[in-house]
């Protein structure tokens, strides 16, 4: 599979200690305790502080524009015809019982990728029912270079919904055996259901925080965008998925943007919603449907000025769009002092908000 842009993505050493799997609420400290890294573009000036802070680094006319999808229990217990125990984790729901899945082999407490899959094959799930794998999603791809996508049909009696909360549980690489609430998956910001992984940049945002930047001023703008299964790695374009901007929204994001205001995506879902729709005057639309964008440095961005973020693996696509905003030299200084100063991986961990 060739690469999906022809530079290479921005890679470092990731310590395995940095790595979180562990919820706040279980080691004992409020979401907005995380830490958080503040850089600006313009001077690559990196403060820290912590979440509950972040009032104190914006300006009382930016702007924040939320997801406000919420995350269903998608990671489903199955064992192929040879008994290698698997995970099947929904991603995207096509019509009823068709969905995108991704295939992952369990190994000891984690989860990798499977690559044993084959057209028409079925396979058991472990409380009831089957899966049958249609074709694989990347149909022209090598198998192997890719996320183990398929689309599948879920061959299950009941409604997917009530099959998903009675023996479903939420997408875990690491510790899986580890089955937290789901509400430790959803955002203050969760209202329509439909994401398979958290949309984990807004997780960090309490009511007090909310109230204190109500305060000061700092508008709340909310879009959609359910979350697809995010393991993606550098060969891997992102898939498509669902998103809803309303007319109310892009109205107030256009507003803002005419009189200057500083646009802040809450996660890269925001990013890439917003940027479907805005053309390269910098006008954004209203809609809703499947967005399959891709954003690289050669691409740029029209619709956001900065970012609310966790930190992403080496060699994420997500890095092409973060270098989309801040350019690699930035990329370089952020990362190298987050993992100086240990902050945490994931979607459990600390968070960074780029200014322009």
């Amino acid at each position: 599979m060739t690469a999906i842009y022809n530079n290479i993505p921005f890679h470092y050493h990731l310590p395995k200690n940095l790595e979180c799997s562990i919820p706040t609420e279980i080691r004992g400290i409020n979401r907005d305790e995380v830490r958080l890294m503040i850089s600006n573009i313009s001077t690559d000036n990196v403060q820290h502080d912590t979440f509950k802070n972040i009032v104190d680094y914006l300006n009382e006319d930016d702007v924040l524009v939320v997801n406000t999808s919420g995350t269903i229990k998608a990671a489903i217990p199955a064992k192929n015809k040879n008994n290698t125990f698997l995970q099947i984790h929904l991603s995207t729901q096509l019509k009823n019982k068709k969905w995108v899945a991704e295939l992952r082999e369990i190994s000891e407490n984690n989860t990798q990728r499977y690559f044993g899959g084959q057209p028409n094959e079925i396979i058991e799930l472990i409380h009831g029912g089957s899966i049958r794998l249609i074709q694989p999603y990347y149909s022209n791809s090598n198998q192997e270079d890719h996320l183990q996508l398929w689309t599948i049909e879920l061959i299950i009696e009941e409604e997917v919904s009530h099959y998903l909360e009675k023996f479903a549980q939420n997408i875990q690489y690491f510790n899986i055996k580890k089955n937290y609430p789901n509400s430790f998956y959803q955002t203050i910001f969760a209202k329509e259901f439909g994401s398979a992984e958290m949309p984990s940049a807004g997780r960090a945002f309490t009511q007090n925080v909310l109230d204190q930047l109500e305060k000061k001023g700092v508008e709340i703008i909310p879009i959609l965008l359910h979350t697809g299964v995010a393991s993606l790695e550098m060969n891997e374009k992102p898939y498509e998925e669902y998103f809803e901007i309303s007319k109310k929204s892009a109205t107030a994001i256009n507003n803002a943007r005419k009189k200057g205001k500083n646009i802040i995506a809450v996660g890269t879902t925001v990013i890439r919603a917003i940027e479907t729709l805005t053309s390269s005057q910098k006008i954004t639309s209203s809609g809703k449907g499947w967005t399959n964008i891709f954003i690289t440095p050669e691409r740029g961005v029209n619709g956001i000025d900065g970012l609310i973020t966790g930190f992403h693996e080496p060699k994420a696509s997500h890095l092409f769009m973060l270098e989309a905003i801040t350019k690699r030299k930035h990329l370089e200084i952020t990362y190298h002092e987050a993992v100086h100063h240990k902050y945490l991986w994931h979607e459990f961990g600390d968070l960074h908000l780029i200014l322009p």
